[in-house]
């Protein structure tokens, strides 16, 4: 019998009110159930929500230092525990270790981040244009925050999320993805662990249609925060704007990598192998595009398609291999699915395009590692997120047509240049339409200090990590402390 894990809402672990549970399957070995959860309902959010909101009163009084402190110890437990957390994360989402050592590293920079910004937090003061008057600024929480996480960095991303809420002096109510619960549930842990009250962090598992939408639409909710497709991503804008909530979206990308005639080969070879295929391209900052200069075309997919007979597909526990699997039968259905797309749109299948049955991976939802040339701008594959291990490739004439084709995109999170020229490596950075770029370097990598987020349909212009989250979990107080002992009307006693 599976274990069976809880929510945690006010300060207690709990059943869903429903009775009910959902299965955690391991995605490379479908028999494997890592564990059972809680399949909540609007109830179970309405009582986080409570929970959260009595706890808010006291947690906003707590010095923003103080606060910081314990995500300190959170982080500290966090690296004594990196390895088994990277193991069960494995073991649900299904990426290598190497990834998702990765992931737990950076929840672990997140956490120290966070814990020093404890004692930043910012604001202004400014000059009052009246004499023996004071202008100032501050920083203050805003209430109880709602956030709704996905699955394929199911450490960092949470952790991107609740750390900055929390150290700001919010409350949080925490809604993981359902592929990926174990995670969320041992981060809870490490807060509770670490001294984070009870109400001020409570975790409602289920799906989004419940649990999602009773967060979306509580009214004693003041802010979301999403990571998710853009789809839903309108949803969520839709409900919770009608009620003036701040709401941060973090949605799909498109991303594309070019290579021009003058650019390290080897090293954009290893770029974008790690940039299509790494955590088997679901991620929304995967390399799903990619654009080369006809004079290194041919060479450069001779290259690819050689080095990709040297990737191994399997089971990420197992340290020979190099690729995961896809996380749920459902996700292979939509990959193959614009597979088959691809090829009705006349592109050239140059290898993959098939899911792995054979020996180990029948057990698991594995496909193979997809190339795709003769690719042309128009063509769905080109323009349409897959989330999936399938990279289509553009011949170009020269950088301006490099740029016009990646900009013909309705998506713009990150983007990736090779090139040697540094007058076209700074005209890439001021022209491509997208948050993030990288000037030799693949189109993933981000830092946990510096702000992550995209143009277009990839958001709503909110950026995670660095310094611009901690804005959008506080508000602005503005104060005038006039000591002139009369008074003084601005704009018109001084004119």
């Amino acid at each position: 019998m599976a274990k069976e894990y809880l929510n945690f809402i006010d300060g207690k672990w709990c059943a869903a009110d429903t009775g009910e549970w959902f299965e955690n399957r391991n995605p490379a070995d479908w028999d494997e159930v890592v564990g059972l959860f809680p399949k909540s309902a609007k109830t179970d959010v309405d009582r986080a929500v409570k929970a959260a909101r009595a706890a808010y009163r006291e947690w906003r009084l707590v010095p923003a230092p103080e606060r910081g402190a314990i995500l300190k110890r959170a982080g500290d437990i966090m690296v004594e525990r990196k390895e088994e957390l990277a193991r069960n994360m494995t073991r649900e989402m299904g990426k290598v270790l190497t990834e998702t050592r990765g992931d737990v590293q950076e929840g672990i920079d997140t956490f120290y981040y966070a814990a020093v910004e404890g004692r930043r937090l910012f604001s202004h003061t400014a000059p009052s244009e009246m004499r023996n008057k004071m202008n100032l600024s501050f920083r203050m929480p805003i209430g109880v925050a709602g956030l709704i996480t996905p699955w394929n960095f199911p450490m960092a991303i949470p952790c991107w999320k609740s750390l900055p809420a929390l150290v700001c002096g919010n409350s949080v109510v925490f809604k993981p993805a359902s592929d990926t619960p174990l995670t969320a549930t041992t981060l809870v842990e490490i807060l509770l662990e670490a001294g984070i009250p009870p109400g001020v962090i409570n975790i409602v598992h289920g799906g989004g249609g419940a649990v999602g939408t009773a967060i979306v639409e509580h009214p004693d909710i003041d802010l979301i925060s999403f990571t998710g497709s853009s789809m839903v991503g309108r949803q969520i804008n839709s409900k919770a704007g009608a009620q003036l909530k701040r709401v941060s979206l973090e949605l799909g990308g498109k991303n594309a990598q070019i290579v021009m005639d003058d650019g390290d080969l080897d090293l954009a070879l290893e770029g974008v192998l790690w940039g299509a295929f790494g955590t088997t391209g679901q991620r929304c900052t995967a390399t799903s595009r990619l654009i080369l200069h006809e004079a290194i075309h041919d060479r450069f997919v001779d290259m690819l398609l050689k080095a990709i007979e040297g990737l191994t597909v399997g089971d990420g526990l197992l340290p020979e291999n190099t690729v995961g699997p896809l996380i749920n039968k459902g996700q292979v259905e939509v990959v193959h699915g614009y597979v088959e797309i691809g090829k009705s749109e006349g592109a050239k299948l140059m290898c993959g395009g098939h899911q792995l049955t054979d020996g180990d991976h029948a057990r698991g939802w594995f496909y193979a590692p997809t190339v795709f040339t003769g690719v042309t701008p128009g063509m769905r594959i080109f323009k349409e997120e897959i989330f999936g291990p399938v990279l289509s490739v553009v011949k170009v004439r020269d950088f301006d047509e490099a740029v016009k084709v990646h900009n013909d995109c309705i998506y713009g999170l990150s983007s990736s240049i090779y090139t040697r020229d540094v007058n076209n490596a700074m005209r890439a950075v001021r022209d491509l339409e997208a948050g993030i770029t990288y000037v030799n370097g693949p189109t993933i990598g981000a830092e946990c200090h510096m702000p992550f987020g995209g143009v277009k349909e990839t958001g709503n212009g909110h950026r995670e990590g660095g310094w611009p989250v901690y804005e959008f979990y506080s508000e602005i107080k503005t104060v005038y402390i006039d000591f002139s002992g009369r008074l003084q009307r601005a704009q018109i006693d001084n004119y």
